[in-house]
């Protein structure tokens, strides 16, 4: 299914039950969706947009341009966006800004929202930023979460298969050390000169002669 949208911002027209929040952003019809905690932990709070405003925004966002997801310049300074993108969706576990952590039973009930933006988009890599959503991404929606260390360090831009989706765990930005935003783009440029999409066209079984792609 296509989405047809011009709205980069919360193009589904998320309404959750808080005075303050960082929506979705980006292509509605992406083949990567970068899933973060909440706007307490990865920004956004004054931009509205995902993982702007933080320390370390400015190098997660260039690696990402760097690997051809994202596109920064002159309109992108010092961390605050908006920044273009290319074929990415951007989104939060808990996408309200909250007085603190949010507590278990907070993202028990953002969840929905998440769960609506992953299957609408449909995109054929999620990229979990740090621990939380790299579990929550697991444990979701491939079969991989038992027997899968949350060990940031190994897992950082490492290829896991799960139930329709590629998954490539990001370690969380304001841990990054020397050399985790050179492997993450060079995990992305490999992915991208493979068959990422892994799809195959079923259309020959069917009347007609439209193409009828499956994962």
């Amino acid at each position: 299914m296509y989405n047809v949208t011009d709205r980069m911002r919360n193009p589904f027209g998320m309404e959750p039950d808080c005075d303050r929040y960082v929506p979705g952003y980006g292509d509605a019809n992406a083949d990567f969706h970068v899933i973060g905690d909440h706007p307490g932990a990865h920004g956004g709070i004054d931009s509205g947009v995902p993982f702007t405003g933080m320390p370390w925004s400015a190098a997660f966002v260039d690696a990402l341009a760097e690997a051809g997801l994202l596109s920064s310049g002159e309109e992108f300074t010092n961390g605050e966006g908006p920044f273009g993108v290319r074929r990415t969706f951007l989104s939060y576990l808990h996408m309200c800004a909250t007085d603190g952590e949010p507590t278990a039973a907070d993202y028990d009930d953002m969840e929905r929202f998440l769960d609506a933006e992953v299957r609408a988009i449909a995109a054929h890599v999620l990229l979990p930023v740090g621990a939380r959503a790299t579990d929550h991404v697991l444990r979701t929606y491939t079969a991989r979460a038992w027997k899968t260390t949350l060990d940031m360090e190994a897992l950082h831009a490492e290829e896991l298969l799960g139930a329709g989706w590629l998954v490539l765990p990001i370690k969380d930005p304001a841990d990054w050390a020397d050399g985790d935003a050179e492997r993450l783009v060079t995990a992305l440029e490999s992915l991208q000169a493979t068959d990422f999409r892994r799809e195959s066209d079923l259309g020959r079984f069917i009347a007609g002669s439209d193409p009828y792609f499956v994962r």
